[in-house]
C-alpha cells in the first residue's frame, strides 16, 4: 500500500504590468519623501533653507517651480500608469524611469550615507520601471476577415 501525500502550493497570480508600475512609482515617491525629510536633519541644512539657499543655488520662484515640477512627475505616474493607453504608457515609463534613474545617479554624488542608500534603491526601482515597461508582454490579436 502506498500513501500519496499532496503538497499545497501557494496561490500565485500574475500581476498586471500596470499594477507593477503603480507599485514601483509609489515606492519611488515614498523614498523621495523620506530621503528629503531625513536630509533636513543634516547640520546646517535648515539654516541654509532659512537663508534661501539650495544645493543648486539661491531659492527663487523659478527654482522652486522647477523642483516642484520634477517631483510632481513621479507622483502623477502613479495614476498615469493605470490610465494611459498601453503603447503611450510603455514609452512614458521607459523614458521617465531612465531619466529619473540618471537624476538620482547625479544626486547621490557626495551625499551622506543615508541619502546614498535611498538613492541607490531609487535608482534600482526607476530602472525596474523602465525594464518592466520595456518587457511589457504583448497579446496576440486575432483579425476577423
Amino acid at each position: 500500500m502506498t500513501v500519496k501525500t499532496s503538497s499545497a502550493a501557494f496561490e500565485d497570480i500574475r500581476v498586471p504590468v500596470r499594477y507593477k508600475l503603480v507599485a514601483l512609482w509609489s515606492s519611488v515617491v515614498f523614498l523621495y519623501m523620506y530621503g528629503d525629510y531625513f536630509e533636513l536633519y543634516q547640520p546646517g541644512k535648515l539654516q541654509a533653507m532659512i537663508a534661501g539657499k539650495t544645493g543648486l543655488g539661491p531659492v527663487t520662484q523659478t527654482s522652486l517651480m522647477g523642483m516642484a515640477a520634477m517631483m510632481a512627475v513621479p507622483s502623477l505616474m502613479v495614476i498615469l500608469s493605470l490610465v494611459l493607453p498601453a503603447t503611450v504608457n510603455r514609452w512614458v515609463n521607459i523614458i521617465l524611469g531612465t531619466v529619473y534613474a540618471a537624476i538620482m545617479v547625479l544626486a547621490v554624488q557626495g551625499s551622506w550615507h543615508f541619502y546614498t542608500f535611498y538613492g541607490w534603491i531609487e535608482i534600482a526601482l526607476s530602472l525596474s520601471i523602465a525594464w518592466c515597461a520595456w518587457t511589457w508582454p504583448k497579446q496576440s490579436v486575432s483579425l476577423v476577415t
